[in-house]
């Protein structure tokens, strides 16, 4: 076996690899001796068959093995003797033509590619500066909440006959929509309960049904938004042909030990601090998100490293396919989201090299701390995942258990986790104060002004 490197770049490396065909002949004609004693041949004693013979019944089979087995080992060879650490799977490529090999007249030739990880130092993670984004659970936030508990589990009673409907009355209704006389899929529905302001239809819908009685008939005329979730209705004019069957008011809510009784709690002072504590969850969750995202940033500013080239491709293929599937189901194209598709494709390439960096540091600083996941901690991991399909929990569950690349799946973001969390523990880190609406907001979308606060 001959090993040439023909490819030496910073990230990358190329070895051609030859096996004579006289080598693979012989590793043939050694399987076939030792596979003599076990086949058995019409005509000839049990072991007795000579080695020719079985060449000419099974030896394209056997060279397909011993050229396969040929391949997996120059390519380890290449990797091994040149200590490499690849940073995915190497990609042979055969040269020549391999049915010649296979039938025993020519040499085995292939190339090895190999994409190597980059080699650099990790940042001081406690010189890291981050903002901790807070905010304090006040009265009136646990007030509100009560109240929004309490509008929820409130009774409704019909309205007195001929009385109309008011806003937050429920009215119940049959529907048919249609764009341009034709009906459209998704637009009919009977005996839907509606509650009028809540927001469940479009724009303009719930408005139109504000002083119907029971037995009335309205044609509800609205607009689909431009950015509706289906392509085909996005920005058009329907009409919707309603039915009210039923119109009901809502009783008088009130805040007190029943309605803590009802949600089985002791009392009222119980619930509001049950309340508080969901909301402080809440706060936390949202907090813990942005301080993430801020470590996230920190730790690609400081780090500048060649990246494979493979990597970042294979990262950019991935998030490509999915801007494409979304571009395609909301009928949009690249120039609609602001620019050509070549801009799109070259902010998206940014957004893959930010991954792969990102990745790399995470899992460098993992393997120097001693960080792992245990498969305890991915089996519950599944199990939380396999909750979310309630009736199908077993499938998922199994799904998960064998399969390698599912489970690597469920790895990867609690290994980002625990390397983040051990992360925020050593960085200098800068509590501050905003309101609940800025704590809720995507990281994308918080203020200049505060971020540089």
């Amino acid at each position: 076996m001959q090993i040439t490197e023909t490819v030496s770049q910073d990230l990358r490396r190329q070895y051609t690899v030859t096996v004579l065909a006289s080598e693979l002949d012989a590793k043939v004609t050694k399987r076939l001796e030792e596979m003599k004693g076990r086949v058995n041949l019409k005509g000839f004693r049990p072991g007795k068959a000579p080695v020719s013979f079985l060449k000419k019944q099974f030896g394209k089979s056997v060279m397909g093995e011993i050229v396969q087995q040929a391949v997996d080992e120059g390519s380890q060879k290449a990797i091994n003797d040149n200590q490499l650490k690849p940073a995915l799977t190497p990609r042979i490529e055969p040269v020549g033509d391999v049915q010649q090999v296979v039938d025993g007249k020519a040499d085995l030739t292939f190339t090895v590619t190999v994409d190597l990880m980059p080699d650099f130092q990790t940042a001081d993670v406690t010189q890291l500066k981050v903002e901790r984004l807070t905010s304090e659970v006040t009265d009136a936030d646990v007030d509100e909440a009560v109240e929004r508990l309490a509008k929820q589990t409130r009774a409704f009673t019909p309205r007195p006959e001929g009385e109309p409907s008011q806003k937050d009355d429920t009215v119940l209704i049959d529907f048919t929509g249609s764009v341009d006389g034709v009906e459209f899929d998704g637009g009919k529905g009977n005996d839907f309960n509606l509650t009028l302001g809540s927001g469940q239809f479009i724009p303009g819908f719930e408005d139109q049904l504000i002083g119907a009685k029971p037995g009335d008939r309205r044609d509800v005329t609205v607009t689909f938004p431009a950015d509706y979730h289906a392509a085909g209705l996005a920005g058009k004019h329907a009409v919707f042909a309603v039915a009210v069957k039923e119109v009901k008011a809502p009783e008088e809510s009130k805040i007190d030990d029943e309605l803590a009784k009802k949600m089985g709690l002791e009392d009222i002072a119980t619930l509001k601090e049950r309340v508080r504590d969901q909301i402080k969850a809440d706060y936390a969750r949202a907090s813990r998100m942005h301080l993430k995202r801020r470590i996230l940033d920190a730790l690609d500013e400081v780090h500048s490293f060649p990246l494979p080239p493979a990597m970042v491709e294979s990262e950019f293929q991935n998030i490509w396919a999915q801007v494409e599937a979304e571009l395609k189901k909301e009928g949009k194209t690249a120039a609609e989201e602001g620019g050509s598709e070549e801009e799109l494709r070259a902010e998206y390439h940014r957004i893959a090299e930010r991954r792969v960096r990102l990745g790399l540091v995470l899992g460098k600083l993992g393997e120097q701390n001693g960080i792992t996941v245990s498969g305890e901690e991915v089996q519950r991991a599944i199990m939380q995942r396999a909750r979310q399909f309630p009736g199908q929990e077993q499938q998922v569950f199994e799904l998960y258990s064998k399969n390698q690349q599912a489970q690597a799946e469920i790895r990867a973001p609690l290994f980002e986790d625990k390397v983040v969390d051990f992360i925020a523990e050593l960085a200098q880190i800068n509590e501050k104060s905003v309101d609940k609406d800025t704590l809720f907001k995507d990281p994308d979308d918080i203020p200049e002004s505060i971020k540089s606060a």
